[in-house]
């Protein structure tokens, strides 16, 4: 009997390794759950051609919005553990297990990391029309005016309301979260002057600010932007101690094999590391990513982590 046993075991991890160095043989799927267009969008789209072109094989991107993007999660997260199914996460992926109290997945527990593909900056955004021109300045216009002054996000629990809200509790000030349905309509309030200021992604709102339509006074990552040097961070422009980062990675079923893990992870990394990609990633105001599943596995714990806090103390709700 134990003859048997160690045999059925060999002979499933010689089909195991057989599978990893083959892999693949078929096309893959790049799921994310946001709208085509946006950086999310771009990044998904950036990296399924380099996988496309190192795998020789398809790589196809699934756009299925919705939910603060739990719908693509939790199609991933229930998909064959076989390595042909991805999530793209972003930082809403380490904000929803905390922002909701019933999510269908756990993406800690149900998926497993592939690799950190790219870190991006918010821009803090004014109306030109506000009387502030840098970060200490709104904070005391805002502290003069309690609970007067409003800022657009894309809605509840998203990370312009949560990048906000972790800046509200650093600064002190308190503001009035104005919740849309996604960034387009809020980013149209705060050009109109309807709103007068928000967190949002530099990729849409630096060619605005450069263009006068809003005044940009920080970004929010601990590092200045390469494409906007000269925008100070919002740490050194008055708030020590603030850092917030938009971020993709890729995630794939917990149950994939690791040597399929280590293998997407290598081509991943292999394709970040490409001239034409850094660029096209810089074009998004992003930095490409690096390291092992289990780097970007420790990076995903701690955001999940940070998160929580921050809604905790903000009290936010998404259901």
């Amino acid at each position: 009997m134990n003859k048997i046993k160690c045999l059925t075991i060999f002979l499933l991890w010689v089909s195991v390794a057989a599978s990893a160095q083959s892999f693949p043989v078929k096309p893959l799927r790049i799921i994310l759950g946001f709208p085509p267009g946006g950086a999310t969008d771009i990044a998904a789209r950036a990296v399924a051609q380099k996988l496309t072109e190192n795998f020789g094989q398809q790589v196809v991107v699934d756009n299925r919005p919705g939910a603060a993007s739990n719908i693509g999660a939790e199609a991933v997260a229930r998909a064959a553990p076989d390595g042909y199914t991805m999530f793209l996460g972003s930082v809403s992926t380490s904000i929803n297990p905390s922002l909701y109290a019933r999510l269908s997945y756990d993406p800690q527990r149900d998926f497993a990391a592939v690799a950190h593909v790219a870190t991006t900056p918010f821009l803090l955004v004014v109306h030109p029309s506000m009387p502030v021109q840098n970060v200490r300045e709104l904070i005391a216009f805002a502290k003069a005016r309690p609970e007067q002054i409003n800022y657009a996000t894309a809605g509840a629990g998203s990370g312009a309301h949560l990048f906000m809200e972790l800046f509200a509790s650093l600064s002190g000030v308190r503001v009035i979260n104005v919740a849309y349905r996604g960034a387009a309509a809020a980013t149209t309030d705060v050009l109109a002057g309807q709103v007068p200021m928000m967190f949002d992604n530099i990729f849409t709102t630096l060619p605005l600010a450069r263009s006068g339509k809003f005044r940009a006074l920080a970004v929010s990552t601990a590092q200045r932007s390469a494409i906007a040097p000269e925008i100070p961070t919002v740490a050194e422009a008055g708030v020590p101690g603030y850092d917030a980062n938009a971020w993709f990675g890729l995630f794939a079923p917990a149950a994939v094999p690791k040597d399929i893990i280590t293998r997407l992870n290598a081509e991943v990394i292999r394709g970040l590391q490409t001239a034409d990609m850094r660029e096209r990633l810089r074009a998004l105001g992003a930095t490409p990513g690096s390291g092992t599943p289990e780097q970007f596995a420790a990076f995903f714990r701690n955001e999940v982590a940070k998160w929580a806090k921050v809604v905790k103390s903000a009290g936010v709700r998404a259901d």
